[in-house]
């Protein structure tokens, strides 16, 4: 979209903000073995070894108004069933599934039912909201038992309280894991319930390993980096994380390995910006946090006072495209032809009308392609 010249285009922090850090929630037992990988072809064997096209999207749930969750789930579905040349395989969630706290009884109305006509399976980490714990919930539960029950289950098998939704649970191995599709090796991070994130040290040092496993299957497939909390923002609700900045570099800096993308939810928009590291590498990093949630977050104005510009720690990186007035989704698509891998990426969003066209048209508002 055309850019305001009142509104940034770089990152933003926002001032005064609380320490939050006692929301920090411990992280359930694992359900599957170290290093926690799950390979696409388990869940989809007759996948292509030659083309790999998703949708991605988070901050899904709604308590409020539910309608734009139902009509991004309706938009995805039909691309399901038009798009034969690049049919999505599958739906990977950025967080932030339910809200506002993980509660079994919220996903029937925020997941099974949105999601009971999209034809592919359904992957995600945990947001902040899934995290979280309602301590006056009518039944006492820890931090993900239900995210666990819906996405880290042992086998697939009807969900009870899917009530009679026919999506069956998915088997990823921990909270923290790694799918492993054909042209891309997708690492998704826990960042847990604090505002900014947070980020435990066995998941830091198993960050680093994944890292450095997948850096050894280059060329051949690409580096996907996934984590609810957004590194950097210009939004008006968070603005960007310090911590989730801080952790990745020392991460990319001590590996010396870069990813190819860094996707992220937790801000209600779409963002993407373009990190140049000191190696020349571009490492695009796109929040897609519109999923649903009926309150938006739009991107800040230049003259709000609670906002500031770190010109040392937002150095070399800008913001190129946003969309924060309309809910969307994204769809990626990694293809190989003559021994070159090429990621590109479709960013579309709804319309925003109380009776929106029954063909629930989207509009293409960003698209990019890099060659990996």
């Amino acid at each position: 979209m055309n850019f305001s010249s009142s509104k940034y285009t770089v990152p933003v922090i926002k001032k005064d903000q609380p320490d939050d850090t006692y929301k920090f929630q411990p992280l359930p037992e694992p359900t599957g073995a170290y290093p926690y990988r799950l390979s696409l072809q388990e869940i989809l064997p007759q996948v292509q070894d030659n083309v790999t096209v998703f949708h991605m999207f988070g901050d899904t749930g709604s308590i409020g108004n539910p309608t734009f969750q139902h009509f991004v789930a309706a938009a995805m579905a039909k691309q399901y069933e038009t798009d034969q040349d690049e049919q999505p395989q599958f739906l990977y969630h950025l967080g932030d599934v339910v809200y506002t706290f993980g509660e079994a009884d919220k996903y029937y109305t925020q997941f099974f039912a949105p999601y009971e006509k999209y034809p592919g399976p359904i992957f995600a980490i945990a947001g902040n909201h899934d995290s979280d714990v309602n301590v006056n919930a009518a039944r006492p539960y820890k931090s993900l038992d239900a995210f666990k029950t819906v996405f880290c289950d042992t086998e697939r098998r009807e969900i009870t309280f899917g009530r009679g939704v026919e999506r069956k649970s998915m088997i990823q191995p921990n909270t923290y894991w790694t799918l492993k599709t054909p042209l891309a090796t997708i690492i998704g991070l826990h960042s847990n319930v604090p505002k900014f994130g947070v980020v435990t040290p066995d998941q830091r040092k198993w960050f680093k390993e994944e890292l450095k496993a997948a850096a050894l299957e280059r060329p051949d497939k690409a580096l996907i980096v996934t984590l609810h909390h957004a590194p950097y923002s210009a939004d008006i609700n968070h603005g960007s994380s310090i911590p989730m900045i801080e952790f990745l570099d020392e991460s990319f800096e001590e590996t010396g390995v870069l990813p190819d993308f860094v996707f992220s939810g937790h801000v209600h928009n779409y963002q993407r910006f373009a990190k140049k590291y000191k190696n020349g590498k571009t490492v695009p990093f796109i929040v897609a946090g519109a999923g649903g949630y009926d309150e938006l977050h739009p991107v800040a104005q230049t003259s709000d006072p609670r906002f500031f510009t770190d010109p040392d720690l937002f150095k070399d990186i800008k913001l190129e495209c946003y969309a924060d007035n309309k809910h969307g989704f994204l769809k990626i698509a990694i293809k190989r032809k003559d021994g070159k891998l090429t990621l590109g990426g479709e960013y579309y969003t709804i319309p925003h009308e109380e009776l929106p066209d029954i063909e629930m048209t989207t509009s293409l508002v960003d698209q990019f392609e890099i060659q990996l």
